[in-house]
């Protein structure tokens, strides 16, 4: 792998993103009203955008033998992410995500691990991390992630952690060792509570002896930026008529790294996170309404007109 400004970790995977009037109960079904097969999981996701948003950006994730020939591949080369270190298995499938969203935005998701298998047999990508100037660990293999982040912090690499819906597969033991190897701690309002909850520890007490940082996302509320030492600093959410949310979190992710590696202030770095989000939940998909940069710097700009 080449020298990148950020590695991503975890799953890419084909989504199949539904629209439902509700959710189906047992043994009965329920109406789609929407339904496409689009390019997602939470690595590629954070992948794509960061590279939309000027990062070099290395990606790596068990791929099955179903996406060699894939658009989403040839995606990943066009936007010039660096996909050489990608695991291949050739016995499994790519993993594959069901998103069903119901018209109160609340999702329900089903997951295919398929190739993500092989992550309990690959070896922590040293050589790639040696090369990165920060690591984001995104929803993937808990153990993967836990070796993976505990190098890169070791090597002095800026680590950023984000669990999501995968959360449920760290135990208490894992959480505590990957949040003691990470600077940065992702996560929406309830992975959040979820995690102080099983640490027993408040926000406070979790940046003592793990991250330096933790950025809470809250929907349509925006988000809290907490610093240790610091009163936690609230972004507030760019209005925009929602469409479907999956997907916002990890271009938050994306948006506020690519300026947080360019030395930006925090309270810029999440207004352009918050902005690029805005655009994501406008449309169906994680990956079909990224914008350019400079949209996403006008529109952070006409948004706070008068401030820096």
């Amino acid at each position: 792998m080449k020298n990148v400004d950020l590695l991503v970790l975890g799953h890419t995977a084909f989504d199949y993103i539904m629209q439902v009037r509700e959710f189906s109960k047992i043994n009965t079904s329920a109406i789609i009203d929407n339904m496409e097969t689009l390019h997602g999981g939470a690595a590629g996701n954070v992948a794509v955008v960061a590279s939309k948003m000027g990062l070099d950006v290395g990606l790596i994730s068990c791929v099955g033998n179903d996406f060699e020939d894939s658009d989403y591949k040839k995606e990943l080369l066009n936007e010039n992410i660096d996909i050489s270190d990608m695991i291949l298995s050739q016995e499994h499938k790519t993993p594959t995500a069901f998103c069903l969203t119901n018209p109160d935005d609340e999702q329900m998701f089903y997951f295919y691990w398929g190739a993500a298998k092989k992550y309990h047999e690959s070896p922590v990508p040293k050589e790639a991390i040696d090369k990165a100037k920060a690591v984001h660990l995104a929803t993937g293999d808990p153990e993967y992630n836990i070796k993976a982040g505990k190098y890169a912090y070791s090597q002095n690499k800026l680590v950023s952690f984000d669990p999501g819906q995968d959360l449920h597969l760290y135990s208490t033991n894992d959480l505590k060792e990957v949040v003691a190897n990470c600077n940065i701690l992702f996560g929406n309002e309830h992975e959040i509570e979820h995690i102080c909850d099983l640490l027993e520890k408040n926000i406070d007490e979790l940046m003592k002896n793990g991250p330096n940082m933790i950025i809470q996302t809250l929907g349509e509320k925006g988000s809290l930026i907490y610093v240790k030492g610091e009163d936690p600093l609230k972004i507030e959410a760019v209005p925009t008529k929602s469409f479907d949310p999956t997907g916002a979190g990890d271009s938050y992710k994306a948006a506020f790294l690519s300026l947080y590696l360019r030395d930006n202030n925090l309270k810029t770095c999440g207004r352009f996170a918050s902005t690029v989000s805005s655009y994501i939940v406008e449309t169906q998909g994680t990956q079909t309404n990224i914008p350019t940069r400079e949209q996403a710097l006008i529109k952070m700009n006409d948004t706070w007109p008068n401030e820096k």
